[in-house]
């Protein structure tokens, strides 16, 4: 019944703001613009239509804003005023009060705010859909201030994402029960993951987790500043972590005059991600614009600032190499081997024609290669991409679903920066050497660096591990021989017993022929 009200309140919402309205225009069939006009008599719908969609995103709750932000960076698919309004949805979701935010951080800590802060800023500077963040200055117990950042979970989002998520396990079961491509596009995997890192984000303390992680990693690069967090307070509802000073990245103009150079910044977005993704298998997974901002300050100057690490995507040892030599085929247009891979690794079924799968990826990507991302159609490269997957049954892989968001956020965000950045030139030069550190001499040199401890401890040991094999192996090899000859014996045995009861058996006959010869005679 729970999943049943939710999807009545989805359908009233669609109604009440007017998003039928919106679909149906799209259609050129006569008898749907009359039905478009029917079903709008007697509703206001004077509202523009970007912000009746984003007002509409918002009453449904997280998830749907969630869905908004990513769909706010995909301006080559969404008209100027829907993507500007969805734009809203990155910081600009209404807060909530803040008394309630003051009330969950004095609950947390069990002190009082004025207790914790010397000064702390009651109006919000950010609000999203999981949480908001307030500014404040804390002083420590020497006396020495610091500026920090206090975010704050929104009250109540298990509940509402409970039953968001329940009604979209249900969806997902009638798509995989009913739908042929259901089952090839694994929608109850895809909604399970997606259902694990939603639960993720509530637990704020992972997300501190999370960052410092990230900001270990990202030490030595000098293109990306992490904050550092406040581990005396941080709790799964409130987390303070060190300020950050920069402008937000969407903020193009702004970037300009202060002497950014917007090319190198798409260049350094495209580095960063890829070394987070190949170099760690650790990456930041909700990479919208209202998470990135670029540093002004002289000794940070045009380094990314990235922010909430609610979401973040792991990979494997294996997901990592066999992405990185799909990318590498990709770059080098070796369409053959990119469909190889695809059926070694059990995407596609064992007895797919390589050169059928070779030229159909061949048709979807060739045309897209050495131009612009301003002269590319990624709606069109998806499209193809999903009816040639459709024709191979290629299965979504549910542990890559965070990757494909990400590479839609950082594209989103590469066009919007320089939209003459050609992609596939920045990181080609990046994953062939990340390859070639995989498989060359610099591979077999860190893998016994990290080895060395257990060798230390094993190679004293080897002569009389090697003695004690042999010998195991000898009187393996002694029992061995024992049972056959044993078997041997029971074999001639029988053979013995068998060959007696022959004689006996034909001596008898003789005796008998004898016999009867000699009384004949008589």
């Amino acid at each position: 019944m729970t999943r049943l009200y939710r999807g009545v309140f989805i359908v009233w919402i669609v109604l009440r703001f007017g998003l039928d309205e919106l679909l149906l225009s799209s259609f050129k069939q006569p008898w749907l613009k009359v039905l478009t006009r029917v079903l709008t008599l007697g509703r206001n719908l004077d509202a523009p239509r970007g912000q009746r969609l984003r007002q509409a995103l918002e009453h449904l709750g997280p998830i749907f804003v969630k869905l908004g932000q990513v769909l706010s960076t995909r301006r080559d698919l969404l008209p100027n005023d829907i993507a500007d309004e969805l734009a809203k949805l990155q910081d600009q979701v209404p807060p909530f009060p803040s008394e309630i935010a003051v009330a969950t951080i004095e609950r947390a800590f069990g002190r009082k705010v004025d207790d914790i802060f010397s000064q702390f800023e009651r109006v919000p500077v950010a609000s999203a859909s999981i949480a908001q963040v307030h500014f404040a200055t804390l002083r420590n117990a020497q006396g020495v201030e610091r500026e920090v950042a206090v975010k704050v979970l929104r009250p109540g989002m298990l509940k509402v994402i409970n039953k968001d998520l329940e009604l979209m396990h249900t969806m997902a079961l009638w798509l995989d029960r009913l739908s042929s491509d259901g089952k090839r596009l694994k929608p109850r995997e895809v909604v399970a993951e997606f259902d694990k890192y939603l639960h993720d984000e509530l637990d704020l303390v992972r997300e501190a987790s999370n960052a410092t992680q990230l900001r270990r990693n990202m030490e030595g690069l000098n293109l990306v500043l992490i904050p550092e967090m406040v581990w005396d307070y941080c709790h799964q509802e409130v987390i303070v972590m060190e300020r950050m000073h920069g402008l937000p990245i969407s903020h193009v103009e702004g970037l300009r005059k202060a002497g950014v150079d917007i090319p190198k910044l798409a260049r350094d977005g495209v580095t960063i991600f890829f070394t987070q993704v190949f170099r760690d298998g650790f990456f930041h997974a909700d990479m919208h614009p209202g998470n990135i901002q670029v540093s002004v300050a002289p000794e940070t100057f045009g380094q990314y600032v990235s922010l909430d690490f609610g979401i973040v995507g792991t990979l494997t040892e294996f997901d990592k190499e066999y992405l990185a030599q799909n990318f590498t085929a990709f770059f080098r247009r070796d369409y053959k081997r990119v469909a190889e891979l695809h059926i070694e690794s059990g995407w596609v079924p064992a007895h797919t024609r390589v050169d059928e799968l070779e030229s159909a990826i061949r048709s979807v990507c060739e045309p897209y290669f050495d131009r612009p991302l301003k002269e590319i159609s990624l709606g069109m490269v998806l499209m193809r991409l999903f009816q040639t997957s459709r024709r191979f049954q290629v299965e979504i892989q549910p542990q890559l679903v965070l990757l494909q968001k990400t590479l839609l956020n950082i594209e989103g965000l590469g066009r919007q920066l320089d939209p003459d950045l050609d992609l596939w030139s920045t990181a080609k030069p990046f994953l062939e050497k990340w390859m070639l550190e995989q498989i060359g001499p610099q591979r077999l040199w860190n893998q016994l660096n990290i080895e060395a401890p257990r060798l230390a401890k094993i190679l004293p040991e080897f002569p009389r591990l090697v003695h004690a094999f042999l010998q195991r192996d000898h009187e393996h090899e002694r029992k061995q021989l024992l049972a056959l000859l044993q078997a041997q014996r029971k074999t001639n045995q029988t053979l013995q017993t068998i060959l007696l009861l022959a004689l006996g058996f034909f001596a008898g006959i003789v005796i008998t022929a004898v016999m009867s010869v000699l009384s004949l005679a008589g």
